[in-house]
Protein backbone atom coordinates (compact mmCIF):
# COMPACT_ATOMS: atom_id res chain seq x y z
CA UNK A 1 0.00 0.00 0.00
CA UNK A 2 1.73 3.28 -0.92
CA UNK A 3 0.07 6.40 0.46
CA UNK A 4 1.10 10.00 0.39
CA UNK A 5 -1.28 12.25 2.64
CA UNK A 6 -4.13 9.81 3.03
CA UNK A 7 -5.17 11.27 6.51
CA UNK A 8 -8.89 11.24 4.82
CA UNK A 9 -9.40 8.11 3.89
CA UNK A 10 -6.94 6.02 4.95
CA UNK A 11 -8.55 4.64 8.86
CA UNK A 12 -11.58 2.93 6.82
CA UNK A 13 -8.75 1.79 4.00
CA UNK A 14 -6.89 -0.07 7.43
CA UNK A 15 -10.41 -1.00 8.94
CA UNK A 16 -11.14 -3.10 5.58
CA UNK A 17 -8.37 -4.78 6.36
CA UNK A 18 -8.63 -5.72 9.80
CA UNK A 19 -12.15 -7.09 9.02
CA UNK A 20 -10.73 -9.63 6.38
CA UNK A 21 -11.91 -13.42 6.82
CA UNK A 22 -8.00 -14.30 6.12
CA UNK A 23 -6.20 -13.30 9.05
CA UNK A 24 -3.33 -14.55 7.97
CA UNK A 25 -1.63 -11.16 5.57
CA UNK A 26 0.84 -8.79 6.02
CA UNK A 27 0.33 -5.40 5.17
CA UNK A 28 3.58 -3.07 3.96
CA UNK A 29 2.82 0.27 3.80
CA UNK A 30 5.04 2.72 1.82
CA UNK A 31 4.57 6.44 2.93
CA UNK A 32 6.28 8.55 0.19
CA UNK A 33 6.84 11.59 2.38
CA UNK A 34 3.70 12.70 3.51
CA UNK A 35 2.63 16.35 5.08
CA UNK A 36 -0.64 15.50 6.94
CA UNK A 37 -1.56 12.84 9.65
CA UNK A 38 -0.34 9.75 7.52
CA UNK A 39 2.44 9.17 9.07
CA UNK A 40 0.91 9.38 13.08
CA UNK A 41 -2.13 7.26 11.77
CA UNK A 42 0.71 4.31 10.74
CA UNK A 43 2.45 4.40 13.77
CA UNK A 44 -0.78 3.91 15.84
CA UNK A 45 -1.88 1.06 13.69
CA UNK A 46 1.58 -0.65 13.46
CA UNK A 47 1.96 -0.09 17.40
CA UNK A 48 -1.36 -1.73 17.63
CA UNK A 49 -0.84 -4.51 15.02
CA UNK A 50 2.52 -6.52 14.29
CA UNK A 51 1.69 -7.34 10.84
CA UNK A 52 1.52 -3.61 10.02
CA UNK A 53 5.20 -2.86 8.65
CA UNK A 54 5.57 0.73 7.93
CA UNK A 55 8.56 2.20 5.62
CA UNK A 56 9.18 5.95 5.76
CA UNK A 57 10.31 7.53 2.42
CA UNK A 58 10.97 11.47 1.89
CA UNK A 59 9.16 11.32 -1.56
CA UNK A 60 10.21 9.43 -5.02
CA UNK A 61 6.98 9.14 -6.69
CA UNK A 62 4.68 5.91 -6.86
CA UNK A 63 6.62 3.85 -8.87
CA UNK A 64 9.25 4.02 -6.77
CA UNK A 65 6.92 3.51 -3.60
CA UNK A 66 5.43 0.39 -4.85
CA UNK A 67 8.79 -1.10 -6.03
CA UNK A 68 10.25 -0.07 -2.14
CA UNK A 69 6.88 -1.94 -0.94
CA UNK A 70 7.59 -4.89 -3.05
CA UNK A 71 10.98 -5.78 -2.12
CA UNK A 72 9.95 -5.53 1.18
CA UNK A 73 7.20 -8.06 0.24
CA UNK A 74 7.63 -11.66 2.07
CA UNK A 75 4.73 -13.47 1.38
CA UNK A 76 4.63 -15.85 -2.04
CA UNK A 77 1.14 -13.62 -2.48
CA UNK A 78 0.66 -10.09 -3.21
CA UNK A 79 -2.14 -8.11 -3.32
CA UNK A 80 -2.03 -4.43 -3.78
CA UNK A 81 -4.58 -2.07 -1.88
CA UNK A 82 -4.44 1.87 -1.56
CA UNK A 83 -4.77 4.48 1.15
CA UNK A 84 -8.27 5.83 0.05
CA UNK A 85 -10.44 2.28 -1.06
CA UNK A 86 -12.16 -0.42 0.95
CA UNK A 87 -11.84 -4.16 0.60
CA UNK A 88 -14.69 -6.53 0.85
CA UNK A 89 -13.81 -8.49 3.96
CA UNK A 90 -13.73 -11.19 1.99
CA UNK A 91 -11.30 -10.24 -0.75
CA UNK A 92 -8.13 -11.77 0.23
CA UNK A 93 -9.54 -14.66 1.32
CA UNK A 94 -11.59 -15.37 -2.04
CA UNK A 95 -8.45 -14.35 -4.25
CA UNK A 96 -5.66 -16.16 -2.30
CA UNK A 97 -8.58 -19.26 -2.80
CA UNK A 98 -8.81 -19.28 -5.98
CA UNK A 99 -4.45 -18.80 -7.28
CA UNK A 100 -4.06 -21.75 -4.69
CA UNK A 101 -6.38 -23.89 -6.86
CA UNK A 102 -5.98 -22.98 -10.05
CA UNK A 103 -1.34 -22.45 -10.14
CA UNK A 104 -1.73 -21.54 -14.10
CA UNK A 105 -3.39 -18.20 -12.97
CA UNK A 106 -1.09 -15.27 -12.43
CA UNK A 107 -2.85 -12.68 -11.32
CA UNK A 108 -6.74 -12.73 -10.17
CA UNK A 109 -8.75 -9.60 -9.64
CA UNK A 110 -12.24 -9.11 -8.91
CA UNK A 111 -15.32 -6.96 -9.66
CA UNK A 112 -15.60 -3.98 -8.30
CA UNK A 113 -17.75 -0.73 -7.00
CA UNK A 114 -17.09 2.80 -8.29
CA UNK A 115 -17.97 5.31 -4.69
CA UNK A 116 -19.54 7.64 -3.93
CA UNK A 117 -21.89 7.01 -6.58
CA UNK A 118 -23.15 10.58 -6.61
CA UNK A 119 -20.18 12.47 -8.23
CA UNK A 120 -19.82 9.54 -10.78
CA UNK A 121 -20.18 11.00 -14.49
CA UNK A 122 -21.25 8.25 -17.45
CA UNK A 123 -17.49 7.57 -18.51
CA UNK A 124 -16.61 6.54 -15.27
CA UNK A 125 -19.41 4.07 -15.08
CA UNK A 126 -19.25 2.69 -18.59
CA UNK A 127 -15.51 1.88 -17.44
CA UNK A 128 -16.90 0.34 -13.85
CA UNK A 129 -19.27 -2.08 -16.66
CA UNK A 130 -17.35 -3.02 -19.30
CA UNK A 131 -14.29 -3.75 -16.47
CA UNK A 132 -16.67 -5.92 -14.82
CA UNK A 133 -17.71 -7.56 -17.66
CA UNK A 134 -14.06 -9.50 -18.76
CA UNK A 135 -14.63 -12.66 -16.65
CA UNK A 136 -12.50 -14.58 -17.78
CA UNK A 137 -8.84 -14.94 -19.35
CA UNK A 138 -9.93 -14.79 -23.42
CA UNK A 139 -11.96 -11.34 -23.04
CA UNK A 140 -9.48 -9.79 -20.78
CA UNK A 141 -6.86 -10.25 -23.52
CA UNK A 142 -9.63 -9.40 -26.33
CA UNK A 143 -9.76 -6.23 -24.91
CA UNK A 144 -6.50 -6.07 -23.35
CA UNK A 145 -5.18 -2.59 -25.43
CA UNK A 146 -9.10 -1.03 -24.79
CA UNK A 147 -8.44 0.19 -21.48
CA UNK A 148 -6.44 -0.81 -18.33
CA UNK A 149 -8.58 -4.24 -17.46
CA UNK A 150 -7.79 -4.34 -13.65
CA UNK A 151 -8.33 -1.53 -10.76
CA UNK A 152 -4.71 -1.87 -9.38
CA UNK A 153 -5.44 -2.12 -6.14
CA UNK A 154 -7.70 -4.60 -6.29
CA UNK A 155 -6.16 -7.40 -8.16
CA UNK A 156 -3.95 -10.19 -6.12
CA UNK A 157 -0.65 -11.60 -7.98
CA UNK A 158 2.30 -13.73 -7.19
CA UNK A 159 5.28 -12.08 -6.21
CA UNK A 160 7.63 -14.43 -8.05
CA UNK A 161 5.86 -12.93 -11.53
CA UNK A 162 6.50 -8.99 -10.20
CA UNK A 163 10.33 -10.16 -9.30
CA UNK A 164 10.58 -11.73 -12.76
CA UNK A 165 9.28 -8.60 -14.73
CA UNK A 166 11.60 -6.51 -12.65
CA UNK A 167 9.01 -4.88 -10.79
CA UNK A 168 7.42 -1.53 -11.92
CA UNK A 169 9.09 0.86 -14.65
CA UNK A 170 8.43 4.98 -14.64
CA UNK A 171 8.03 5.42 -18.62
CA UNK A 172 5.52 8.41 -18.53
CA UNK A 173 2.52 6.11 -18.33
CA UNK A 174 0.34 4.23 -16.34
CA UNK A 175 2.81 1.99 -13.95
CA UNK A 176 0.05 -0.75 -13.59
CA UNK A 177 -1.39 -1.12 -17.11
CA UNK A 178 2.29 -1.27 -18.44
CA UNK A 179 2.52 -3.92 -15.86
CA UNK A 180 -0.66 -6.11 -17.19
CA UNK A 181 0.73 -5.60 -20.71
CA UNK A 182 4.01 -6.84 -19.64
CA UNK A 183 2.35 -9.83 -17.91
CA UNK A 184 0.57 -10.54 -21.19
CA UNK A 185 3.46 -10.33 -23.52
CA UNK A 186 5.04 -13.13 -21.46
CA UNK A 187 2.05 -15.71 -20.87
CA UNK A 188 0.60 -15.05 -17.51
CA UNK A 189 -3.34 -16.25 -17.69
CA UNK A 190 -5.85 -13.75 -15.89
CA UNK A 191 -8.78 -14.28 -14.27
CA UNK A 192 -11.49 -12.21 -12.63
CA UNK A 193 -13.63 -13.46 -9.75
CA UNK A 194 -17.87 -12.26 -10.19
CA UNK A 195 -18.23 -11.24 -7.10
CA UNK A 196 -17.78 -7.34 -6.33
CA UNK A 197 -15.07 -7.52 -3.72
CA UNK A 198 -13.44 -4.27 -3.83
CA UNK A 199 -15.00 -0.95 -3.71
CA UNK A 200 -13.04 2.04 -5.54
CA UNK A 201 -13.34 5.94 -4.31
CA UNK A 202 -14.11 8.36 -6.74
CA UNK A 203 -12.33 12.14 -5.26
CA UNK A 204 -10.79 14.83 -6.93
CA UNK A 205 -7.19 14.48 -5.87
CA UNK A 206 -7.36 10.29 -7.34
CA UNK A 207 -4.17 9.76 -8.93
CA UNK A 208 -6.03 8.28 -11.56
CA UNK A 209 -7.65 12.46 -11.98
CA UNK A 210 -4.37 14.19 -10.96
CA UNK A 211 -1.05 12.17 -12.71
CA UNK A 212 -0.25 13.23 -16.08
CA UNK A 213 0.68 9.48 -16.38
CA UNK A 214 -3.04 8.55 -16.35
CA UNK A 215 -3.98 11.14 -18.99
CA UNK A 216 -5.53 9.63 -22.18
CA UNK A 217 -2.35 10.45 -24.45
CA UNK A 218 -0.03 8.63 -21.99
CA UNK A 219 -2.33 5.53 -22.32
CA UNK A 220 -2.13 5.31 -25.95
CA UNK A 221 1.68 5.61 -25.73
CA UNK A 222 1.59 2.44 -23.47
CA UNK A 223 -0.36 0.79 -26.01
CA UNK A 224 1.98 1.91 -28.91
CA UNK A 225 5.10 0.86 -27.12
CA UNK A 226 3.68 -2.53 -26.44
CA UNK A 227 2.04 -2.75 -29.98
CA UNK A 228 5.29 -2.40 -31.43
CA UNK A 229 6.11 -5.15 -29.39
CA UNK A 230 3.79 -7.87 -30.69
CA UNK A 231 1.11 -6.78 -33.33
CA UNK A 232 2.86 -4.20 -34.82
CA UNK A 233 6.22 -5.05 -35.23
CA UNK A 234 7.98 -3.90 -38.15
CA UNK A 235 4.90 -2.51 -39.63
CA UNK A 236 5.27 0.41 -41.59
CA UNK A 237 1.48 1.08 -42.62
CA UNK A 238 -2.14 0.45 -40.79
CA UNK A 239 -5.55 0.19 -41.64
CA UNK A 240 -7.48 2.48 -39.49
CA UNK A 241 -11.06 1.42 -38.76
CA UNK A 242 -12.83 4.69 -37.52
CA UNK A 243 -12.41 8.16 -38.43
CA UNK A 244 -13.66 9.70 -35.66
CA UNK A 245 -11.08 11.82 -32.63
CA UNK A 246 -10.00 8.60 -31.60
CA UNK A 247 -8.79 7.31 -34.37
CA UNK A 248 -7.29 11.00 -35.56
CA UNK A 249 -5.44 11.12 -31.88
CA UNK A 250 -3.95 7.70 -33.45
CA UNK A 251 -2.94 8.75 -36.62
CA UNK A 252 -0.85 11.30 -35.35
CA UNK A 253 0.71 9.29 -32.78
CA UNK A 254 1.58 6.20 -35.30
CA UNK A 255 2.74 9.11 -37.99
CA UNK A 256 5.22 10.38 -34.94
CA UNK A 257 6.07 6.49 -34.82
CA UNK A 258 6.87 6.16 -38.60
CA UNK A 259 3.65 4.32 -39.28
CA UNK A 260 1.29 5.10 -42.25
CA UNK A 261 -2.36 4.77 -42.21
CA UNK A 262 -3.10 3.51 -45.89
CA UNK A 263 -7.00 3.56 -45.16
CA UNK A 264 -9.55 4.26 -42.92
CA UNK A 265 -12.67 2.30 -42.48
CA UNK A 266 -15.87 4.16 -41.74
CA UNK A 267 -19.33 3.80 -42.25
CA UNK A 268 -20.72 7.11 -42.13
CA UNK A 269 -21.68 8.18 -45.77
CA UNK A 270 -20.95 11.77 -45.37
CA UNK A 271 -17.08 10.47 -44.83
CA UNK A 272 -17.14 7.40 -47.37
CA UNK A 273 -14.84 8.73 -50.64
CA UNK A 274 -13.08 11.99 -49.14
CA UNK A 275 -9.29 11.59 -48.13
CA UNK A 276 -8.11 12.23 -44.90
CA UNK A 277 -4.56 12.57 -43.99
CA UNK A 278 -3.36 11.44 -47.72
CA UNK A 279 -5.57 7.93 -47.11
CA UNK A 280 -8.94 7.42 -48.53
CA UNK A 281 -11.96 6.65 -46.42
CA UNK A 282 -13.89 3.40 -47.27
CA UNK A 283 -17.08 0.82 -46.36
CA UNK A 284 -15.46 -2.14 -44.50
CA UNK A 285 -17.07 -4.44 -47.44
CA UNK A 286 -14.88 -2.31 -49.82
CA UNK A 287 -11.51 -3.11 -48.61
CA UNK A 288 -9.34 -6.29 -48.77
CA UNK A 289 -6.84 -6.64 -46.31
CA UNK A 290 -4.55 -8.13 -47.28
CA UNK A 291 -1.88 -9.33 -44.86
CA UNK A 292 -1.85 -5.54 -43.41
CA UNK A 293 -2.57 -4.65 -39.92
CA UNK A 294 -5.75 -2.42 -38.87
CA UNK A 295 -6.56 -0.73 -35.49
CA UNK A 296 -9.96 -0.38 -34.57
CA UNK A 297 -9.93 3.26 -32.78
CA UNK A 298 -14.12 3.22 -32.47
CA UNK A 299 -14.96 5.35 -29.25
CA UNK A 300 -18.61 5.80 -30.18
CA UNK A 301 -20.78 3.39 -27.26
CA UNK A 302 -21.84 -0.05 -29.06
CA UNK A 303 -20.07 1.15 -32.23
CA UNK A 304 -17.34 -1.62 -31.42
CA UNK A 305 -19.10 -4.70 -30.61
CA UNK A 306 -21.04 -3.89 -34.17
CA UNK A 307 -17.32 -4.05 -35.36
CA UNK A 308 -16.67 -7.18 -33.81
CA UNK A 309 -19.86 -8.77 -35.70
CA UNK A 310 -18.85 -7.11 -39.13
CA UNK A 311 -15.35 -8.12 -39.15
CA UNK A 312 -16.61 -12.15 -38.50
CA UNK A 313 -18.59 -11.93 -41.43
CA UNK A 314 -16.08 -10.02 -43.42
CA UNK A 315 -13.56 -13.15 -42.43
CA UNK A 316 -11.31 -10.96 -40.48
CA UNK A 317 -9.76 -12.22 -37.32
CA UNK A 318 -9.00 -10.54 -34.14
CA UNK A 319 -5.64 -10.71 -32.86
CA UNK A 320 -4.64 -11.34 -36.06
CA UNK A 321 -6.23 -9.27 -38.00
CA UNK A 322 -7.30 -6.24 -36.14
CA UNK A 323 -6.91 -5.38 -32.60
CA UNK A 324 -9.17 -3.02 -30.84
CA UNK A 325 -7.64 0.08 -29.45
CA UNK A 326 -10.41 2.14 -28.29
Amino acid sequence: MPVRNEEQYLQAALNSLYAQTLSDWELVVVDDGSSDCTPQILAAAAGGDSRIHVIRRTGGGLVAALNAGLAACRAPLLARMDGDDISHPRRLAEQATYLEAHPHTGLVACSFRHFPRTSLKRGMLDYETWQNVLQDHDLIMRDLFVESPFVHPGIMTRRAILEQLGGYRDCGWAEDYDLWLRMAASGIHFARLPERLFFWRDHPQRATRTMNEYSSNAFRCCKLHHLRQGFLKECSEVVMAGAGIEARAWQRLLTDDGVRVSHWLDIDPRKIGRTLHGAPITRPEELKLSGRKMLAAIGVRGAREQFRVLSAKLGWQEGMDFVCVA
